[in-house]
Formats: C-alpha cells, structure tokens, sequence
C-alpha cells in the first residue's frame, strides 16, 4: 500500500479561477489554447494556472504532448494517470479522468480496483506492472529492476520515457491541485475516490 498522505487537504480553494473581467489580451489568448469541455467552458485548472501565464504557456504544449501526442496506448496512459491521481490524493485529477479512461476502453472493473494495488486480483500481467510502476515513482522516485524488465517486454525505449515522464508530469500537477485547492467542476464524478490512502483513520 502507498505511504499515506496525512497532510490536510484545503477546505476551501487558496487560489480560485482567474475571472474573466480580470484577464487581460495574453491571458485570453493562452486560455484560448486550452481544452474545453462540452458547451465552452475552460476547466479549473486553467483558469487557475494562468495567474502565472509564462509557467501556464510552458506547462500546456508539455502536457498536451503527454496527453494528446503521447506514444502510450491510451488505456495504458490512463490507468497510469489514475492511479498516480489515488496515491496522490487528487480528487479533481481522478474526477476529471474518469470519463477519459472511460472513453480509452478502462473497463468500470479495472476502475473499481484501482485503488487496491498491483496484487489486486484479475490485473492483467501488463496492468500490475504498470500499476506497479505508478506505485514505485511515487514511492521511491525510481521504478525497480523486476518492474522495469517487465514493462520492457511491452515497451519499447521511448514509451519507457514517457511511461516515468507522465508519473511524474501528473505528480506535479496533483501537487498544484492540492495545494492550491482547486474544485472539481459540477458534472465531473469523483466516485470511488473516497477510501484512497491519504484518508486518515
């Protein structure tokens, strides 16, 4: 099981959305680049890294590589992406990549047991490695030599490097969610997220 995360979460956002009366003609243009859900609006997290625009400009063509133009198969981004949002305590990254997940073909099943770890039963071989994987950057800041010999029977070089870079790209993204205490937008399902290792008992 991953270390818990006993730091307090905010109760309420520290930093909120960049109102659109206070962004300026270089703010519109970058959240202009931005993905947008269904019906125009721009997500949270955007409108929330924008109040630094020249990190926010470097960050979007760097996640965007990951997310969009990324060697991965999109099944196994998401898994990847998703367990990362479990041992991080990210309800906002889980929420807002269960529909994606959903959309690359993770079965609810696969979901479900997400949070139980790399032993969890009916994991494929491939699966457990990965979950596996996810489990030990974040633990240990490295992935093990029986874990990575078993994900290079999957993978080739470059799909290693982004396997270790999108871990990583999603740990720092659920650090500036949690810090920053930004919300999960209406209509985005954070369920199964409760009972993950950061819950303190």
């Amino acid at each position: 099981m991953p270390q818990r995360h006993e730091a307090a979460r905010p109760t309420r956002p520290r930093l909120t959305p960049l109102p659109e009366a206070e962004r300026d003609p270089r703010t519109r243009d970058l959240l202009a680049l931005a993905p947008h859900d269904p019906g125009g609006g721009i997500p949270n997290i955007f409108t929330t890294l924008v109040r630094h625009p020249d990190l926010y400009a470097q960050f979007l063509p760097f996640g965007g590589q990951l997310l969009i133009s990324g060697r991965l198969p999109g099944d196994v981004r998401e898994l990847l992406i998703l367990r990362t949002a479990w041992n991080t305590g990210s309800r906002y990254e889980w929420g807002r990549h269960l529909p994606l997940a959903r959309a690359e073909g993770v079965a609810d099943a696969d979901i479900d047991r997400i949070g139980e770890g790399p032993e969890a039963p009916d994991w494929t071989g491939l699966q457990r490695h990965l979950i596996r994987a996810a489990d030990e950057l974040n633990r240990d800041a490295t992935v093990s030599e029986a874990t990575w010999a078993g994900l290079a029977e999957h993978f080739d070089e470059a799909e290693l490097i982004e396997i270790v870079m999108l871990v990583g790209q999603y740990h720092m993204v659920a650090f500036f969610l949690n810090a920053t205490g930004v919300e999960l937008e209406p209509g985005f399902d954070s369920a199964g997220f409760t009972e993950g290792p950061w819950t303190s008992h």
